[in-house]
């Protein structure tokens, strides 16, 4: 009986001492709450009386909308260059984008060493057709300075009504001056999956953007390979800027197995969602290549990544663009919304591609353009009519029409591509080398 009563102290005075625990950390939790909201209230009326002093004093009147857009933008400019504030009207319009259809002049931008650059132009579109790579610096819009715009605030000023017209002044490497161009706005509809076959026996797939569509529209392609005897598939993401997070999955669930990591995303908070594949209807186990460039961004990067490191593909072309970070669109009261960097995505391997891209595993260098200059022009058109006098006239075989030109691929599905013939793209030269030979040594193999 003596030893019971020290126990029973024990015990209430343990569970005294874990009760103040439990409130000592509960109150310091709602202390540590408490400082954090002193703090953001002593920080809102400083730019409350900062409103005021604006609204008493400035020059000219000031509608306090747009001051508070303005600080706005200005907060978001300090996170990264992904996050911005969208008005009601931008809102609407990135609601669009992802269904394939806009008005603009069809250029996808970033930020890269702190400047405006092209991403990639979109295939068909007045961009592309004038010329725009990328890599090109938009160093001005319209005259203006694009210094210190944000990445929607610049789209804003190269969108507009169809017929209207853009001036854009861009830096390109190589080139001893800035080159001018002058776009003619056009409603830009996305073809996001375009597909044929090459060589007789190897499937082509070119993937221009990810959409909502861009999984089934892929599968719908697959399914028509299916039904042809092919040796070996090339999947072109070059200039592809990326899209939706959840087509890039549906796009690289159709290559792998079922239950295979695709890519795994990591916010503030340590949490980490990870998106696996599911069973689909997949193209047969043949050898694939993947083509990316310094325009493959974002989910075309997931899906390289991905293909790379579950050893699916060899990836060829140059090193991808380098953007990692995951985009949250959140709809505010008003009808504008934030597009607020809220995680970064990670490959199979739990490889970030944040500014690093994705490294070919075969480095293959695009035919270099030579910049156009007017002066330049002027001598190949004088080379040109100095030709055509002295050349004699030619024939027109009989089986030709001379309006027609000989077809760059044999075996088509959903042409034309965009793409140059084979003999002029080394990347896709080198991709159709690869799978010739994987053939070759596959048939020297003993049975």
């Amino acid at each position: 009986m003596e030893y019971e009563r020290p126990r029973k102290s024990w015990y209430v005075g343990s569970v005294i001492i874990v009760m103040a625990v439990v409130i000592g950390v509960l109150i310091g939790k709602g202390w540590e709450r408490t400082v954090q909201a002193t703090e953001t209230y002593e920080e809102l009326k400083t730019f409350s009386e900062v409103l005021t002093q604006i609204q008493k004093h400035y020059v000219e009147e000031a509608k306090v909308k747009d001051l508070v857009q303005g600080a706005i933008r200005g907060m978001l400019s300090t996170l990264d260059p992904h996050s911005a504030y969208m008005t009601p009207e931008m809102y609407k319009e990135i609601q669009v984008e992802t269904k394939g259809e806009f008005g603009g002049v069809g250029i996808q931008i970033g930020i890269k060493e702190n400047r405006l650059a092209v991403i990639a132009p979109i295939e068909g579109t007045p961009a592309q057709k004038a010329g725009i790579k990328s890599g090109d610096f938009i160093i001005k819009v319209n005259d203006e300075t694009t210094k210190d715009l944000t990445l929607m605030e610049a789209v804003q000023k190269m969108r507009g009504p169809k017929g209207s017209k853009v001036n854009l002044t861009v830096q390109r490497e190589g080139a001893a001056d800035p080159l001018q161009f002058t776009l003619i706005r056009d409603t830009i509809r996305i073809e996001s999956v375009r597909s044929r076959v090459i060589e007789n026996t190897i499937a082509y797939v070119r993937l221009t953007q990810f959409q909502e569509q861009s999984g089934k529209d892929l599968n719908k392609a697959l399914r028509q390979f299916k039904e042809q005897k092919l040796t070996g598939m090339v999947l072109d993401l070059r200039n592809n800027p990326g899209g939706l997070l959840t087509a890039a999955v549906e796009v690289s669930e159709q290559f792998v197995a079922p239950g295979k990591l695709i890519v795994s995303i990591k916010g503030r908070d340590g949490k980490k969602d990870e998106y696996f594949s599911r069973a689909k209807d997949q193209l047969d186990d043949h050898p694939m290549i993947i083509l990316v460039n310094e325009g493959s961004a974002s989910a075309s990067e997931i899906v390289a990544g991905a293909m790379q490191d579950w050893g699916r593909a060899v990836v060829v072309g140059t090193t991808s663009f380098g953007k990692g970070s995951v985009q949250t669109i959140l709809p505010l009261g008003d009808g504008s919304g934030l597009r607020l960097t809220t995680a970064k995505y990670y490959t199979p391997k739990g490889r970030s591609i944040q500014s690093t891209g994705i490294t070919p595993d075969i480095v293959v260098k695009a035919q270099q353009a030579v910049a156009k200059t007017p002066e330049k022009e002027k001598d190949k058109d004088k080379e040109k009519d100095a030709e055509a006098k002295t050349a004699k006239p030619k024939e027109t075989p009989p089986s030709a029409k001379p309006d027609e030109q000989a077809p760059k691929s044999n075996g088509t599905l959903n042409e034309p591509l965009g793409e140059g013939a084979i003999e002029e793209d080394p990347q896709l030269q080198k991709a159709v080398e690869l799978l010739k030979t994987w053939k070759i040594f596959k048939d020297l193999r003993p049975i």
